[in-house]
């Protein structure tokens, strides 16, 4: 599965992801550490990578900005810290493929999965 993960989520969690076998790219390390957020959806798009995030605005850009994208997944974990990130995202990431994203915003909790399709 190809991810993309937001600037707010720590490189560390990028490490335990690609150590799970999973291809990752942070914001910073392809120059998008300020981009906007449509700008970082539109980057996903063409490359076809799931965006991780912890900004609830990127599901107002999902379903009103774009026709297709590859997926976008937003978190709501507390604290945020990257422990917690990892607790939540590696097990829900283990149950789907890529495919099962597309068009779709999930957000996640660690007890609870909203399935958003935004077409």
């Amino acid at each position: 599965m190809r991810l993309f993960l937001d600037q707010m989520i720590d490189r560390c969690v990028a490490d335990v992801l690609r150590e799970a076998g999973y291809d990752v790219q942070c914001a910073a390390q392809v120059g998008m550490a300020r981009a906007d957020d449509l700008e970082i959806l539109e980057y996903c798009t063409k490359q076809d990578r799931v965006l991780v995030t912890l900004d609830e605005h990127f599901g107002d850009w999902t379903v009103a900005k774009l026709a297709t994208h590859a997926g976008v997944i937003r978190l709501k974990v507390h604290p945020t810290g990257s422990r917690n990130i990892e607790k939540t995202l590696l097990p829900f990431l283990g149950r789907y493929a890529h495919r099962d994203f597309r068009n779709i915003l999930v957000i996640v909790r660690s007890t609870v999965v909203r399935w958003i399709h935004t077409l």
